[in-house]
């Protein structure tokens, strides 16, 4: 007999373990391919049954996708996940109205008044038999007022109908992962996208509404603020690990999101929760690690501890297996070596750089080789070897344009190009060049580079502000000698002009410095002092909890959405969960 949708689940089921194997990519994409045609094999009226197995799929795709860093591709397939949630949370409003209507229906049909007219209670057993087919329709469901609870697993609470996302009709009506969990890696996923285009205010709502949830589904498995890994119930340690795991994604977004707004206390803030989970639930939160030390780094490079981030950049690399992670911290390290502006820091910067740059063909997707043609571009206008950097530049912008998308790393390409520009006397393009970065930045309320923009314009670049990809890493580097473009071209009131807006937003820029510097946990995040956590020992644990927390550590998590995957080889943990430069459970 013919089952295309038990098939769809194997298809999807192999498709995960080779995206947590990856070890050849031929067989990641004929995986990718065989998935594409049996989901094309189902009937469309059928498909409407597999909300569960459309929702695995997509997120597998989208996964695939990050780690090829196939941005474009990928955004289709966001999109595609970001309105089949809404249109299902829509669905359940509906639902949940219509069981409210007929809960009081069922009130008024089981009242003992004997006085209510004959004629009434008909219209009330009509009006009943009308809103549960209503429901029927909705749920595909025979529904009678009265939800089956489904059985509690893996520390599930027991969960309404509503609660559940199956993958198909019988016999595969089983889930990958409970609703919650997966509309979280839906606004997750948006999250990721929308940030290198500027989108702050959908990251920002998705983001606390992603917060949000977690804490309500981690709270419900009796997880809280105060507690520790120990502490956990055994049978609640593995679903507790993915939304941990999923709280930690969200955060470091915000992180992110944060530093490219120039809100500094606001990143403080989401790093310290961070940090607060990583040492309570070292454990689950192992791989978590390397990403708290790298935006340490970022922190502390943003606001101009270039010395402590070069540190916590090294750190973080040592903390990760992945060759991909380690990769960009060594090229974070090199440029905050290169803000640090003597010779012995160019030299170090120079050896961080050279390995990356001679394996950068090695990597899977592009975003090594932009961020490393960045790093590398900039070294070499240092060294005055414009020619050179130019052409680096101009190809790592090229790359970032066509394959990334990312505006706020194109904004510091253009910006460093136009930099270059000035110093060759090219007035026509730097002016060309200067005004698309300004625009980017004002775009992505990116303070620092519309300042170095501005210096540029009108100071001879009196400093400069770089932002690598991902994560919003601002970088004030070395003063570079050339007449301002203003000055070039003899425009004295275009310079007064913007001298002024310039100096509007460093005195911004230096407020919201000295705010962070301020704060009492400015020196715990900056200070060259790795996290400590707390150490599990045999007299802590309770029976069995050691072999469930190395099941939670073992969740592979694709590089594509910023941690390294597991060491050990994961065929055997398919049903997990993953998310891709930065997610999480196993794919």
């Amino acid at each position: 007999m013919h089952y295309p949708e038990l098939q769809m689940f194997f298809a999807t089921s192999i498709l995960h373990v080779h995206l947590m194997q990856w070890d050849d990519v031929n067989l990641v994409d004929q995986a990718v391919n065989r998935c594409n045609v049996v989901w094309d094999s189902i009937e469309p009226d059928k498909r409407l049954h597999c909300h569960g197995l459309l929702f695995y799929n997509e997120l597998l795709h989208i996964f695939y996708l990050l780690r090829i860093c196939d941005y474009k591709n990928a955004t289709q397939h966001v999109d595609k996940l970001d309105a089949a949630m809404k249109a299902d949370l829509q669905k359940m409003k509906q639902i949940q109205a219509l069981k409210r209507e007929l809960d009081v229906i069922n009130q008024d049909l089981s009242c003992s008044d004997p006085g209510i007219p004959y004629r009434d209670r008909l219209a009330l057993n009509a009006k009943q038999a009308q809103v549960e087919e209503q429901l029927s329709n909705l749920t595909g469901h025979s529904l009678t007022g009265k939800d089956a609870l489904e059985p509690a697993y893996f520390g599930n609470v027991r969960r309404e109908w509503g609660d559940k996302l199956e993958l198909a009709q019988p016999p595969i009506e089983g889930e990958w992962l409970p609703k919650s969990a997966v509309y979280a890696l839906v606004d997750l996923m948006v999250v990721v996208f929308s940030r290198p285009k500027g989108l702050f205010k959908e990251c920002v709502k998705r983001i606390q509404s992603g917060v949000q949830n977690i804490e309500g589904e981690l709270a419900r498995l009796g997880v809280n603020d105060s507690m520790r890994e120990v502490d956990i119930q055994h049978s609640a340690i593995w679903m507790a690990g993915v939304y941990l795991m999923l709280l930690m994604q969200f955060l470091e977004n915000k992180v992110a999101v944060e530093l490219t707004r120039s809100e500094f206390v606001e990143a403080q803030k989401a790093l310290l929760q961070m940090k607060s989970w990583y040492v309570r639930f070292p454990t689950i939160l192992q791989a978590c690690g390397s990403i708290i030390e790298m935006l340490r780094g970022q922190y502390s490079h943003s606001v101009g501890c270039y010395s402590e981030a070069a540190f916590h950049f090294i750190e973080a690399s040592k903390l990760t297996e992945s060759k991909s992670l380690q990769a960009m911290c060594h090229v974070y390290a090199a440029v905050a070596y290169i803000c640090i502006g003597d010779a012995e820091s160019s030299s170090q910067a120079l050896d961080l750089i050279g390995p990356v740059y001679s394996m950068v063909d090695s990597f899977v997707g592009v975003r090594e080789k932009t961020a490393v043609l960045f790093a590398y571009g900039f070294l070499l206008m240092k060294q005055q070897n414009l020619q050179e950097a130019r052409l680096r530049l101009a190809n790592g912008l090229q790359t970032t344009h066509v394959t990334l998308g990312n505006l706020q790393l194109v904004a510091q390409y253009l910006t460093v190009l136009g930099n270059l520009a000035l110093s060759l006397h090219d007035t026509g393009q730097a002016r060309e060049i200067l005004r698309s970065s300004l625009t980017l930045a004002k775009k992505l309320y990116d303070i620092p580079t519309q300042i170095w923009v501005l210096s540029n314009m009108t100071e001879g670049c009196k400093y400069s502000l770089l932002q690598l990809e991902l994560n919003s890493l601002d970088l004030l580097t070395p003063k570079m000698q050339q007449g301002s473009l203003y000055q070039q071209l003899d425009e004295k009131g275009n310079e007064i002009e913007n001298s002024e807006y310039q100096r509007k937003k460093e005195i911004d820029l230096e407020k919201r410095i000295a705010d962070a510097h301020g704060s009492i946990h400015h020196t715990e995040l900056v200070e060259r002092v790795k996290v400590e956590v707390y150490k599990l020992n045999d007299f802590d644990m309770k029976p069995g909890t050691a072999e469930a927390f190395m099941g939670v550590n073992n969740l592979d998590i694709p590089e594509s959405v910023g941690l390294s995957p597991s060491t050990r080889r994961s065929s055997a943990r398919l049903m997990d969960i993953d998310i891709g430069t930065r997610g999480k459970r196993k794919v």
